[in-house]
């Protein structure tokens, strides 16, 4: 089986700063994981060199066994990403915007999309008009518009409000019993342990854990990432 995800000997660095260090990281068609980190862990720059935003200094980097660097448009043919701060069109209304994702992926359900986002008659006002959540909303529903088989999501569900977080973690369990794969960063430990089949712990730019949640030991993920961890602030 070609994992969703294969991260080999990652590491990325920005001066004297190492984001991330020699990370290793494979997930596999079907699986739901949690990443989860303190602030400056390097979840986000792990996240943005799946998504060929970042370069690695080195490592390799393969989604749905295509390689992001040597092959990057046909690698994000296979990817659907939500980056923490999704940047939309803002003189599109969120119907046009689900269109034109449509025209560049060349396949898509745009009437499924806008199911998701619950705009309702708001689909057709302009972007620039939308609260926080109806934009999360529309970055979401852009992201998974071509039943991509690799889903990433950068805390992708904060803003919005439970009807639509409920509504979009279904959805996402449904990919993955379709055979997709997700992997989404949260700092919200609950919606990990509600969701996720799988977590794994980033601390000081490396996997410091990774297990399923079905084995996380009496007291819960938080006692055990805090454990993990260690003393670090922020």
């Amino acid at each position: 089986m070609t994992p969703g995800i294969a991260i080999t000997g990652l590491r990325k660095q920005f001066g004297p700063t190492v984001a991330v260090e020699q990370l290793d990281l494979v997930v596999q068609p079907g699986e739901f994981v949690g990443l989860i980190g303190h602030n400056g862990a390097g979840k986000s720059t792990l996240l943005k060199m799946l998504a060929g935003q970042l370069l690695p200094t080195a490592g390799t980097v393969q989604i749905a066994g295509v390689d992001m660097l040597t092959a990057p448009n046909q690698a994000r043919a296979n990817l659907g990403f939500v980056p923490e701060e999704a940047p939309l069109w803002d003189y599109l209304s969120a119907r046009e915007f689900l269109e034109f994702v449509i025209g560049v992926r060349g396949k898509g359900d745009l009437a499924a999309a806008l199911e998701l986002t619950g705009l309702g008659s708001d689909a057709d006002r302009l972007i620039r008009e939308y609260s926080q959540g109806m934009r999360r909303k529309t970055a979401l529903a852009a992201a998974l518009v071509a039943e991509p088989s690799v889903i990433v999501l950068d805390e992708a569900l904060n803003g919005l409000d439970p009807p639509s977080a409920a509504r979009t973690k279904g959805l996402l369990k449904e990919r993955c019993q379709q055979g997709a794969c997700v992997l989404f960063s949260t700092h919200i430990v609950e919606t990990v342990e509600a969701v996720a089949d799988r977590v794994v712990m980033m601390a000081r730019g490396r996997v410091v854990d990774d297990r399923r949640v079905a084995d996380i030991p009496a007291g819960g993920l938080e006692q055990l990432f805090l454990g993990q961890i260690g003393p670090i602030g922020g």
